[in-house]
């Protein structure tokens, strides 16, 4: 009996290998002579429909829901919103995303998203918004607010993670960069009042007498720093203007700081006046075009009523399409006049992003180190950036 049921626990672990390899390879011939039925049926028709050698065909290919291999997406709204349907049911959020974005791209539906039941149909995230965003001006009345709905919940998400976290190290940061010398005990910066107190050491006590106190500063309600954001409208960029909009708004809504949002390609728009709602910024935006940084640089520039209390990020992957030498004049000359300068190659977190690495070695040269960062670590940047430290570089 038990080597019967030996034989029967190896021929399942077997059957079972033979399925996985049959979703893998995919395709009716994979050699491995497994017939897959039910949701594995499902699943191996919505994969073929997108990555298989019949991905993009009409809907005249075969059928996917009856256990055949399924046809391509094709250009069909119905087709492709049943489509949409299949893969949340058979796969989690982040996959479902991953795969509308492989559909976009490969198969060009992009026009379909001008359609309001496709959009009501597809999984927001941030890739999307950067699509419907470089769509919008050709988006139908009967459209527009759908989208609009889209991008207010992918921005909504966004708040809702990154926010708070970014009020309270942006606050913290405003708080330490104001020094005292007569700080209450709690706001005291032990390390700089010992370092600024070691010529009284005592040896025989074994301590530091410390004749002047450091500390921190307490907030106050007036503006205590500027932050200028510029950033590059590129299409490359879609995600770093998404994120950049919701920190944008985060930053707007702190009582110290005062924020400008700039965006540029070949002409630059100020979008400071629309801080208080994310979705109108990212509607302000028009993805796509040349790109001008010494120009938008020479308008934030002229913007800059207190350099010393000053922070410029610029968000771009570099490729300058104005006068490159004018570019790195402009951010030696605010770096010389006390403006703190952050240069990011992309605010998103899709990994390392495509860049003019010469343009990037000038800066750093100036003392700028260009890199790219994550939504999660830009609080950090921020706060690095209102203090006057080194900035925590990837």
């Amino acid at each position: 009996m038990a080597g019967r049921g030996n034989a029967v626990t190896a021929d399942a672990s077997a059957q079972e290998r033979l399925r996985r390899w049959r979703m893998v390879l995919g395709g009716e011939e994979d050699g491995t002579g497994c017939a897959l039925t039910g949701r594995d049926a499902g699943m191996d028709a919505a994969l073929s429909a997108l990555y298989g050698r019949n991905g993009g065909a009409g809907q005249g290919g075969r059928k996917g829901r009856d256990g055949e291999r399924g046809a391509g997406l094709g250009g069909s709204a119905p087709h492709v919103a049943r489509w949409l349907g299949d893969i949340r049911t058979y796969f989690p959020g982040s996959v479902v995303q991953i795969m509308q974005r492989d559909a976009i791209e490969r198969l060009g539906l992009a026009s379909l998203l001008l359609e309001p039941e496709m959009l009501e149909a597809v999984e927001p995230d941030v890739h999307l918004v950067g699509t419907l965003l470089s769509l919008h001006k050709a988006m139908p009345e009967t459209t527009r607010e759908t989208a609009r709905a889209v991008v207010r919940k992918v921005v909504e998400q966004l708040e809702a993670r990154l926010a708070a976290r970014t009020r309270a190290t942006l606050t913290g940061a405003l708080d330490r960069s104001a020094r005292t010398s007569r700080p209450r005990h709690a706001d005291i910066d032990w390390n700089r009042t010992i370092r600024a107190n070691l010529k009284n050491y005592l040896p025989e006590y074994g301590t530091v007498v410390p004749e002047r106190l450091i500390g921190y500063g307490r907030a106050a309600r007036a503006v205590r720093k500027e932050v200028v954001l510029c950033v590059d409208q590129s299409g490359s960029m879609a995600a770093s203007v998404v994120h950049a909009s919701v920190f944008g708004a985060v930053l707007a809504s702190m009582r110290t700081v005062a924020t400008r949002l700039v965006v540029f390609d070949t002409a630059v728009v100020d979008l400071t006046d629309q801080l208080e709602d994310p979705v109108d910024v990212l509607f302000g935006t028009q993805l796509g075009g040349g790109t001008d940084i010494n120009r938008a640089l020479a308008y934030c520039q002229s913007r800059i009523t207190r350099p010393a209390d000053t922070v410029v990020v610029l968000i771009s992957d570099l490729y300058e399409g104005g006068i490159r030498d004018g570019m790195l004049a402009r951010v030696a000359a605010m770096k010389a006049s006390g403006t703190e300068f952050v240069a990011l190659l992309a605010l998103s977190d899709e990994g390392a992003p495509a860049y003019d690495r010469e343009h990037a070695a000038a800066l750093a040269a100036l003392g700028v180190p260009a890199f790219a960062c994550t939504p999660d670590l830009f609080p950090e940047v921020m706060a690095a950036a209102l203090e006057k430290r080194p900035l925590p570089v990837p």
